[in-house]
């Protein structure tokens, strides 16, 4: 019996004669895709990889792009494909500053209230803290220490010191409880070069807390005043957006209506 194709039946085309798929550079970009440029950008911007001009004209190439085709450059030279490297631990940022360094002790009173040191502040080599019905909170993460070793000694009596210190330094703890005591975690071990913090003194019905933190990330006022502007641009452009995709469908069915409109249905 023949398997030729009768000529009311209509013979297959030849693979080479049927109509491919689009590539995947033709096919037309979404929003969802464009986010994931911007963040690609935003991420190499931060860590250094593009200065804020390269950013900005990036990240207006990407939000004019219909196609994929227009976003596989923006980014092409951002995606890492390399094998990795092995990292070396950076060197720990200088906290010893013993320039115009003071022999004065720097002396806090707390009775029934407190004190608070934090931000870029001098701790000078010996510091008297005394704490009745009060506290004291001193955060050293961001000081300058004038002096390799620094001694705090004190009396705390239904009162405390806390302590914020950079991971990595040296805690001798040199206190007396009585009904109290001194709790130290999470400062590591020892690095070299970083200060040495002496602990003295005696704690009545009172404690010192000393907790080792990593250093808050610092971003300038000019970095933060960009990323909000930036923020809020694209929330402004998304909102334009979805109010223009619903006008177009609110278009399209007022268009549909008046077509149809002179149908006897």
């Amino acid at each position: 019996m023949s398997t030729e194709p009768t000529p009311n039946t209509p013979a297959e085309a030849p693979a080479a004669q049927r109509p491919s798929a689009p590539a995947a550079g033709g096919l037309r970009a979404s929003d969802a895709d464009r986010d994931q440029v911007a963040t690609v950008l935003s991420t190499a911007y931060a860590e250094g990889r593009l200065t804020l001009e390269e950013h900005d004209d990036r990240l207006s190439q990407a939000m004019a792009a219909k196609t994929f085709a227009e976003l596989i450059p923006i980014t092409q030279d951002l995606v890492y494909t390399g094998s990795p490297q092995p990292k070396t631990a950076p060197e720990p940022e200088s906290q010893i500053d013993t320039n115009g360094a003071t022999t004065e002790p720097d002396r806090m009173m707390a009775v029934f209230g407190g004190t608070t040191r934090k931000g870029r502040w001098r701790v000078r080599k010996h510091i008297q803290a005394y704490a009745l019905f009060g506290g004291q909170d001193l955060d050293m993460r961001d000081a300058i220490f004038e002096s390799p070793v620094v001694e705090i000694s004190g009396f705390w009596c239904f009162g405390g010191l806390d302590l914020k210190v950079p991971e990595g330094m040296e805690i001798r703890d040199q206190t007396m409880g009585i009904f109290g005591g001194t709790e130290i975690k999470h400062v590591g071990e020892p690095e070299p070069g970083a200060p040495v913090l002496v602990i003295k003194g005696v704690c009545l019905f009172g404690g010192v807390s000393v907790k080792g933190m990593a250093r808050r990330p610092k971003a300038t006022k000019a970095a933060q005043d960009h990323w909000r502007e930036r923020t809020d641009e694209w929330q402004q452009r998304w909102a334009e957006r979805a109010e223009e995709r619903q006008q177009r469908w609110a278009d399209r069915i007022e268009e549909r209506k008046r077509r149809h409109s002179h149908r006897d249905w």
